[in-house]
């Protein structure tokens, strides 16, 4: 290891001065305690690193390579580890196990609800973030809720209250048992469970397949679970009391029960089978959706040799041509809806494999080299789907590993489309040139590989923080092309949804997304690339406004590689995909038909 004072004397070890590196770690430890400094960091550090950027060995660079700031990080990444902790939905999913059938919430001392189970989401009609005002229960009933909530988190005399409230939208009484919960660090939380059951889907055709119920019957059971009186079950479905009296009579004869009490338990108990015989026969259901636009569609999972579980999406026509897309670091796994019915329309299956760490795909050990697992994972995709040759679609960075599969496996890969496509850097400039945020983040995996987790690291959690609308205008707001794509209604949806792959309320894909950039694309694989001359066609559709490969540098692959199609976009940027996909799709349907 290279000391401090060799580093200082010597201009092969280019070092921040004293002022800069205490003004660094000040403002390391201000983002790990609170992810919204993010931006400041980036200023500071750009300033004080673009210096030594311009002094270092550029075919080996290894900036700020010492224990001291080694440590400062390591210990700044120990405070976010912390902060992901306090609102790691993991340790929540923990505390809500036990509620599988009955609503069940948890809130925090800002009356927001941090989580809710699936039956609390469905009984009382909660929004994604919802707070405690989101209820759908009477104004009265809500003020005394945040009043037991302050109660029970701040007096440690007191530890759990139950409530009666009224909904607001169908005037029944609702049961809230309220206890105050400990989390992992030490913050006050309170767990909220109801007397609302979630009823799952198609359960009446099971009860009355069961027991010879009517429709009616079945509904009424479905009131009684409720804890609804006779008259308000005869006030919801519009009959008489002696009506709703009397299929009760009728449905105790069927069941063989002697009283509603013993009814309702007979079908929570149904309930509790049927719930049980379907997780284990089929395992949870997982699903990509959008907020209305998007199809809603099944991931499929594989097993890989190495006992990982390894997720996709088919998009478009599932029997149709293959092609292979390939998402970026950002697991934009969705297509705006019409490029999707497009795909179908074309009679093409849009294969879009999940990377290890993405989604449900379980992620690879730190000693596997990632880029190897990723292109193997692709290949066994591709087989279960029996591809034997296709044509690939890939955005910005991920050329890089559609150039890895062709190499690897050339008898399957057809063509490649690369979208915002990137070549290798084999410039200083190139760097330099580059938008902030992503010189932050691509210069910093050049030149401080070791540092780059954790700013990778904070970057999401300042997603997590700031919603994603918020993290692309900070990202993206020097380009305008790529801000006039992401407003575009279709293009929010697949985006937003496609990359709750990478990040969500329940994941985030920090390490993966430091390892790929960590690992073979940020350095010369040239010959790689000119290995594909003749052999297939390559297709750059690129927009001139991207803030990762600008116009410059876009004109600098053209003249590398001239053997490179090249069609460049002016209203795009780095979302061109997103922006031109009919373009995209049309040259696709041409290097088909070849």
């Amino acid at each position: 290891m290279v000391t401090n004072q060799r580093q200082a004397d010597n201009t092969d070890f280019p070092t921040l001065s004293d002022k800069d590196r205490a003004e660094a770690i000040g403002c390391l430890y201000d983002v790990a305690l609170d992810p919204a400094r993010y931006e400041a960091l980036l200023d500071h550090w750009e300033s004080a690193i673009s210096p030594l950027r311009a002094r270092a060995d550029f075919a080996a660079p290894r900036l700020l390579d010492d224990p001291q700031i080694a440590s400062h990080f390591r210990r700044a990444g120990e405070f976010l580890d912390r902060i992901a902790l306090s609102e790691d939905p993991d340790e929540i999913d923990a505390i809500l196990a036990p509620f599988d059938r009955v609503a069940a919430l948890v809130f925090d001392q800002e009356n927001c609800i941090r989580a809710a189970n699936e039956a609390a989401r469905i009984r009382l009609n909660l929004p994604e973030k919802a707070r405690l005002g989101d209820l759908s229960i009477n104004a009265d009933d809500i003020e005394a809720v945040a009043a037991t909530v302050r109660l029970l988190i701040h007096d440690s005399d007191k530890d759990s209250a139950v409530l009666r409230v009224r909904s607001r939208v169908e005037g029944h009484l609702i049961v809230l048992r309220l206890q105050r919960h400990l989390a992992a660090d030490g913050t006050p939380l309170v767990i909220a469970a109801s007397n609302e059951v979630a009823w799952p889907e198609g359960f009446c055709d099971i009860l009355r397949s069961a027991f010879s119920l009517s429709g009616a019957e079945a509904e009424v059971v479905r009131h009684l679970v409720d804890c609804r009186s006779v008259n308000e079950i005869a006030t919801q479905r519009g009959r008489s009391v002696d009506t709703i009296r009397a299929q009760i009579k009728s449905i105790l004869a069927k069941t063989e029960t002697h009283s509603q009490l013993e009814l309702v338990r007979l079908a929570l108990s149904v309930m509790d089978m049927t719930s049980l015989t379907l997780k284990s026969a089929t395992g949870p259901r997982v699903v990509s959706g959008g907020d209305g636009m998007l199809k809603e569609l099944d991931f499929q999972s594989l097993v890989t040799p190495d006992g990982r579980r390894l997720d996709y999406l088919v998009l478009g026509d599932p029997g149709g041509t293959p092609v292979l897309y390939l998402p970026l670091d950002f697991g934009l796994v969705r297509w705006p809806a019409s490029a999707e019915a497009e795909a179908e329309r074309r009679g093409w299956r849009i294969i879009v494999p999940l990377r290890p760490g993405y989604g449900l795909s379980d992620m690879v050990a730190r000693s596997t080299d990632y880029d190897a697992a990723l292109t193997a994972d692709t290949i066994q995709i591709l087989q279960a789907e029996s591809v034997t040759r296709c044509p690939i679609i890939c955005q910005s960075g991920d050329f890089y590993y559609a150039v890895l599969l062709a190499r690897q496996n050339p008898e399957m890969i057809s063509a490649i489309i690369a979208c915002s496509g990137m070549l290798p850097l084999t410039r200083r400039e190139q760097f330099e040139r580059m938008d902030k945020w992503h010189r932050f983040i691509l210069a910093g995996a050049k030149y401080t590989p070791h540092l780059l987790p954790f700013m990778v690291k904070a970057g999401f959690l300042l997603a997590r923080k700031i919603g994603k609308r918020g993290f692309f205008h900070s990202v993206f707001g020097n380009s305008p092309g790529d801000m006039a794509t992401f407003e575009d209604a279709e293009v929010f949806e697949a985006i937003v949804t496609g990359s709750d792959t990478a990040l969500s309320d329940t994941h985030c894909a920090h390490e993966p997304f430091s390892r790929q950039l960590t690992s073979g694309q940020l350095g010369d694989w040239s010959d790689e690339v000119n290995a594909l001359r003749g052999q297939l066609p390559v297709v750059f559709m690129s927009g001139t406004q991207d803030p990762q490969v600008p116009l410059a540098t876009l004109q600098e692959f053209q003249r590398d590689y001239t053997w490179i199609e090249f069609h460049l976009f002016e209203d795009a940027g780095q979302l061109a995909f997103f922006r031109r996909w009919r373009d995209v799709l049309d040259r696709l349907t041409a290097l088909i038909a070849e």
